[in-house]
C-alpha cells in the first residue's frame, strides 16, 4: 500500500481518535470523521463487540496490542486476532509485528524516543521487516528527527502522546509527521 493510502485508510485530516475508555470509543466511532480508531483500551471480551460497533460506523479500528488484555503476545495471539477480524494492529514488538504483517493485517511500528539511541534502536529493530507505518510517542519529536526517520525507514511517520491542543497537532504536523493519534476528545 502507498504511503498516501495508508495515511488516508487511518485520517481524514490530521487527528487519529485513540480513545482509552468505552464512553470515549463510542464517542469516536460515532462523532469523528476520522476512518479509523487506534483502541487503547480492552480486552478480548469486549473486542467482538467493539469491532461490530466499528463495522457499523464504517470504521477501522487499530488494536494496540500491548494494551489488549487476554491474547497472547504470541503468533497464536495474532492469528486468534485475524480470525476475529482485526486489520490492523500497533506493536512495539517487530516479532509479533512481522507475525501481523504475514496475516495481512496493516502494522504500526511504536517507538518510544527518549534521546539519540532509542532511534538508533529503533531502525535496527525494524531491519527484520517493514511495517507499514511509524509511530513516534511523544508526538512533539523535533522535525530533524521525523525526517531522519522517514529517510531511514521510508515509511509514513505518525505521532502519538502528549497532544492537548490544536496548535500542538499543527506543530507535530509542521514537524512533518503525517497524522497524530489523540486521546482527547476535543482534537476529534
Amino acid at each position: 500500500m502507498a504511503q498516501n493510502s495508508i495515511i488516508m485508510s487511518l485520517s481524514d485530516g490530521y487527528i487519529i481518535p485513540a480513545p482509552r475508555n468505552y464512553e470515549d470509543f463510542k464517542y469516536a466511532i460515532s462523532h469523528s470523521s476520522s476512518p479509523s480508531v487506534s483502541l487503547l483500551f480492552g480486552d478480548i471480551n469486549i473486542l467482538p463487540e467493539l469491532l461490530a460497533q466499528a463495522r457499523e460506523h464504517k470504521k477501522r479500528v487499530l488494536v494496540h496490542l500491548d494494551l489488549l488484555g487476554g491474547v497472547g503476545k504470541d503468533k497464536a495471539g495474532i492469528l486468534f486476532l485475524a480470525r476475529m477480524g482485526v486489520s490492523a494492529i500497533i506493536t512495539t514488538k517487530p516479532q509479533l509485528g512481522k507475525i501481523a504483517r504475514e496475516s495481512g493485517m496493516l502494522v504500526i511500528h511504536r517507538l518510544f524516543l527518549m534521546d539519540s539511541e532509542a532511534i538508533k534502536t529503533g531502525v535496527n529493530l525494524l531491519k527484520g521487516y517493514k511495517p507499514d507505518a511509524l509511530e513516534l510517542l511523544p508526538a512533539s519529536v523535533p522535525s530533524s528527527v521525523v525526517a531522519e526517520l522517514a529517510g531511514l525507514t521510508g515509511l509514513p511517520i505518525l505521532g502519538g502522546g502528549l497532544m492537548h491542543t490544536k496548535e500542538e497537532v499543527q506543530q507535530a504536523i509542521d514537524s512533518g509527521l503525517s497524522a497524530v493519534s489523540a486521546s482527547k476528545r476535543e482534537l476529534w
